[in-house]
């Protein structure tokens, strides 16, 4: 899969809640995903809860473009998250990865061979 040319941006907010909060913050971040994904640019947004450490609640979303991002950071659900990160025990713990390229099967069959009858082990 690629890009078509064009540099992507993923966002990661992660956030700590306490125990007694967590339930709560999961519920608000959780209305955010909707209405985000239907943002112009938006790629998809996802909430997730860490299995090593269940504290932490991580919002992902991939935009098309950095303007796309931009505008978003820009919207009033944006000043709602900031308003959330606010419920953390610690700092959040925000980044933004530019893409240039993304691939997927066709990079392991490149790395890997492909035999006529299945994949080629490595030995």
């Amino acid at each position: 899969m690629r890009t078509g040319g064009k540099i992507m941006v993923i966002s990661f907010v992660d956030i700590k809640a306490t125990s007694e909060k967590r339930a709560d913050l999961r519920r608000a971040l959780s209305s955010l995903s909707g209405p985000t994904e239907a943002e112009a640019g938006c790629l998809s947004c996802q909430l997730f809860e860490q299995v090593a450490d269940p504290s932490v609640l991580r919002l992902e979303s991939r935009w098309e473009t950095q303007n796309d991002l931009l505008r978003h950071i820009r919207s009033d659900s944006y000043k709602r998250l900031l308003l959330l990160m606010e419920l953390g025990t610690a700092p959040p713990a925000i980044e933004f990865y530019t893409v240039s390229e993304m691939r997927g099967l066709d990079l392991i069959k490149a790395a890997r061979g492909r035999s006529e009858g299945g994949w080629v082990a490595e030995r």
